[in-house]
């Protein structure tokens, strides 16, 4: 395997000294033990500095294992490392399925949980609410197994932990009977649509995505994903909300990815993620960022981007709009809330995006904004800290399981302790 020393989009290196792909749990034990610091890279999808290290990085990629389903549970135990493209193929074949999945299939689920990354839909939660246990490597290299039924004080501060706790080798996820979904895409929906229809527009679907650029006063692109039961579902509609069916993608398929097919029924882990890259290993040519409000504030702080459309059309591609249903996860962004993401595909311009978040995220701050803990902001550590109740508890779980802070970043050190 390549040994990657920056994330995929080329903007953050990483530090550390040493690279290790262990391949059994004994090894893993072993440098987690042997190190002074550790911390996990998955598919280096993040924007940030959240993985990096100065001491020994790992990668779980060659870390392989039985996927174990228990039947009367309802649940599929795998190997923590493993990508969506790897597990969900095996999961249908059992006759399972997982609710949602990452956009991108070759994001690995511990990477995804970790972060409080996320498909959409009103009743879905983000990825990591379909983690029951989690097997994790400790700072001693000790093994410790914690469960929503029998750690039920702690498990909602473990699953969402951006890699502080220590290296989740193991993760165990609910399940659901395997089903169909069938995607179909809307172009030039109205933004005076998109204000005055927010909830009917977005409950829609098992999942509605709406991609605008902001240069219009419409939306160029929506993905509307629906069930479908054998094989069947409502008849294809020619508009949505004055949006007009299009047969495939408002955009030209790009040379780096695939769409995701349109307008025919197919297995869910086919459907539900957006693309799929044909080189998973070549450099991305974007930064993202993305934030999320509360459901209440969605229309309100969508009608604050589109306002600032002149700003956005010289370092923007384009934006996702999509929901996250609430949760109990500490430091999920969508904790104890419905929420709207709000996304942002960037131009490569880092000196541009830089120059403008800050403007971004004034006119949001009415909103408390949570930013995706993986992508780019410019929100002060102290304003981010401020927006988890549970906070200061996530903060005593860190130093009960790692007191030398061996799993401790600048990140975490910046967005958890606030130490600068």
């Amino acid at each position: 395997m390549t040994i990657h020393h920056q994330n995929w989009a080329g903007n953050t290196p990483y530090q550390s000294t040493r690279f290790h792909e262990p391949d059994t749990i004994e090894q893993l034990q072993e440098i987690v033990r042997e190190a002074d610091k550790v911390r996990v890279i998955g598919s280096r999808h993040c924007f940030t500095d959240i993985a990096d290290t100065t001491g020994d990085l790992i990668s779980l990629s060659q870390f392989h294992g039985e996927l174990v389903i228990d039947r009367e549970r309802h649940t599929a135990t795998v190997p923590a490392g493993i990508t969506y493209r790897a597990l969900c193929p095996q999961l249908d074949q059992e006759g399972y399925a997982l609710p949602n999945t990452a956009s991108l299939d070759h994001i690995t689920v511990i990477g995804a949980c970790m972060s409080a990354t996320h498909g959409s839909g009103d009743s879905l939660g983000n990825l990591a609410t379909s983690v029951c246990e989690l097997e994790i490597v400790t700072a001693t290299g000790d093994l410790v197994t914690l469960s929503r039924d029998k750690d039920p004080d702690r498990f909602p501060g473990v699953v969402v932990a951006l890699g502080a706790l220590g290296v989740v080798s193991r993760v165990t996820l609910d399940l659901v009977p395997a089903f169909s979904v069938r995607q179909d895409v809307y172009t030039k929906l109205p933004f005076s649509q998109v204000f005055d229809k927010f909830e009917a527009i977005m409950g829609a679907g098992y999942s509605v995505s709406l991609f605008p650029t902001w240069q219009e006063d419409y939306v160029e692109s929506v993905w509307v994903k629906r069930l479908t039961s054998d094989g069947e579902c409502e008849p294809i509609e020619p508009e949505f909300f004055d949006g007009k069916l299009k047969d495939g993608h408002y955009w030209e398929e790009p040379s780096d990815r695939h769409w995701t097919p349109t307008q025919k029924p197919g297995p869910w882990y086919t459907r539900l993620p957006h693309f799929y890259f044909k080189d998973v290993d070549r450099e991305g040519d974007e930064l993202q960022s993305e934030y999320f409000v509360a459901r209440g504030h969605a229309v309100d702080a969508l009608k604050v981007v589109s306002d600032l459309s002149e700003h956005l059309e010289p370092i923007l591609g384009v934006s996702e709009i999509r929901s996250v249903a609430a949760d109990d996860l500490w430091l999920s962004t969508a904790y104890g809330q419905d929420v709207v993401g709000i996304h942002f595909n960037w131009r490569k311009d880092w000196q541009g995006v830089r120059t403008f978040l800050p403007i971004l995220e004034e006119r949001l701050a009415p909103f408390k904004p949570r930013p995706h803990w993986g992508k780019l902001s410019t929100i002060a550590p102290s304003q981010v800290q401020a927006l988890y109740p549970m906070m200061a508890d996530f903060q005593r779980l860190v130093r009960d399981l790692d007191p030398a802070g061996k799993f401790r970043n600048l990140y975490i050190d910046r967005y958890v302790f606030g130490v600068c």
